[in-house]
């Protein structure tokens, strides 16, 4: 009998330690995470804002080329996409700076210095990019910053360097004026952009 109750105290005993530390452990281990909170109708609750899931149809390729072209395009878009955004915050930064100072000559100075620091830090990375990544480039600068490649430099650089740049490019087969049309004719790259710049692909 004296044993039966012995053990009915320790398994008592246990229990009641078991549910302290089941209590305490989340407060005193440092393990969970913290999220904002609101109140609704007297109670405070978790408020988590998920993100956008963008879903499109299953791609269906004619062809192991069109499935090849498709893949190339993911990759290529993942190497020209995060460039496109550094050139947007470039021109953004040397709009704003721009706007700051005195006269047009110190406006010509400061963008002579902006041209050779591009140079310095753009011209090996553009070397390492293939003519279908150039062209694509050209697009995606004029879908993140509103303005084709040339509109930019003519803005910045002036109407005689854009007229240059372009000229270069056209002897290529590229066009500094060629504009993004994610309803038309780059619905497929504005896809894989979409998806991208949404961690899903």
């Amino acid at each position: 009998m004296k044993t039966c109750f012995y053990i009915l105290i320790f398994l008592g005993l246990s229990f009641v330690s078991e549910i302290h530390a089941q209590q305490v452990s989340p407060v005193t281990s440092g393990k969970g995470y913290r999220v904002p909170v609101c109140v609704y109708e007297g109670d405070t609750i978790p408020c988590i804002t998920l993100r956008n899931i963008y879903v499109y149809p299953k791609l269906k390729f004619k062809n192991k080329r069109q499935e090849r072209y498709y893949y190339k395009l993911v990759r290529d878009v993942k190497k020209t996409l995060p460039l496109a955004k550094e050139i947007k915050r470039a021109v953004i930064e040397t709009y704003e700076y721009m706007e700051t100072l005195p006269n047009p000559k110190a406006k010509e100075q400061h963008m002579k210095m902006v041209e050779k620091g591009l140079k310095e830090q753009y011209t090996a990375r553009m070397k390492k990019l293939t003519f279908s990544q150039g062209k694509l480039l050209i697009k995606l600068v004029n879908r993140e910053c509103n303005q084709s490649s040339y509109q930019l430099v003519k803005a910045f650089m002036g109407p005689f360097k854009a007229g240059f740049y372009q000229a270069f490019a056209a002897l290529f087969g590229a066009s500094l004026k060629k504009e993004y049309h994610p309803e038309d004719d780059d619905k497929m790259i504005e896809r894989v952009v979409t998806l991208v710049e949404n961690g899903q692909l």
